[in-house]
């Protein structure tokens, strides 16, 4: 049986380990959420001297555009929300292209939007602007809480696919940097793998701030959430934010034809080829319902 002198060793040991993970994340935050930005500054530097070229151009466009769809589609829809199912090889390929955005590890980021809409622009938000513009935008990346992942991901835990993908994020960082790097050298490092990065966070930290902030409002919700088209356009349909916290779990957020959501049309392309099922909508006269009594609450 453990006596005080044993469990004492126990506790001290499990809270300094607490720390050191805690200080490990932190460090790897500053190098991923700061470096991305000094290369950028770098690449702008550079351009006084030298044009990009078009090679170059082309993996900033492509690398931004499939790591982009993966954390849109991938890690907000499939991941946090399970708007749609598909079988391990699309579900993987997704997370492995959202991880190569950067952006952390999908599970953690689950965790954390998962509480973003449990307490949105309420206390316990982890990034509320309610709370700070700089809070919402990036600070709580530096000093906020760890992601609750028992308490908000035991599904994620679960599945196999998700797990491998978690715990190797580092090799698909590295992965999405190595394959520009092997295509253009230094320079499609830099833009294709750096610049790419920085720029898409720039694109997530705005849908946090502005996405609660500036835009218009088509459903009555709890919070502050806004549907703003250029954020639409740069985060692959995600921007029609106000939409997506009337109904968190749909697949579209985009809801009505002028509405760009190329995360919802990759996602309809799937369902119709069979590679995407389970495909969540809300029923057509609850939208129309949520509309109306929008509309009546604004007249008034």
């Amino acid at each position: 049986m453990n006596g005080p002198s044993t469990a004492a060793p126990g506790v001290a040991a499990a809270v300094l380990q607490a720390r050191l993970r805690r200080a490990g994340y932190r460090i790897l935050v500053v190098i991923t959420v700061f470096g991305p930005i000094f290369a950028t500054f770098f690449a702008i530097w550079r351009l006084w001297g030298h044009s990009i070229g078009g090679t170059e151009l082309g993996l900033f466009i492509g690398f931004y555009v499939a790591t982009g769809i993966g954390v849109s589609a991938g890690w907000h829809r499939m991941l946090s929300h399970g708007s749609f199912t598909c079988g391990p090889v699309v579900k993987g390929s997704f997370l492995i292209l959202g991880t190569m955005a950067g952006q952390g590890r999908p599970i953690e980021w689950a965790a954390h939007h998962r509480k973003h809409h449990a307490f949105s622009d309420r206390e316990g938000d982890p990034h509320s602007p309610l709370d700070g513009f700089v809070h919402a935008y990036f600070g709580w990346i530096l000093r906020g809480p760890p992601a609750e992942r028992e308490r908000y991901c035991k599904r994620l835990l679960r599945d196999p696919v998700v797990v491998f993908v978690d715990r190797t994020a580092a090799v698909w960082v590295l992965l999405g940097l190595a394959v520009p790097f092997a295509i253009a050298g230094w320079a499609g490092l830099l833009w294709g793998g750096f610049v790419r990065m920085a720029f898409f966070s720039q694109v997530a930290y705005s849908v946090n701030t502005f996405g609660h902030s500036f835009g218009s409002r088509a459903f009555e919700t709890t919070d502050e959430s806004r549907n703003n088209w250029i954020l639409a356009v740069l985060a692959f349909g995600d921007g029609w934010h106000n939409n997506h916290h009337a109904f968190p779990s749909m697949a579209y957020h985009g809801m009505r034809p002028r509405e760009f959501d190329p995360s919802g049309y990759l996602i309809r392309t799937l369902a119709r080829l069979g590679l995407a099922w389970n495909v969540k909508l809300p029923h057509p006269k609850l939208v129309e319902r949520r509309r109306a009594a929008h509309d009546v609450a604004v007249e008034r």
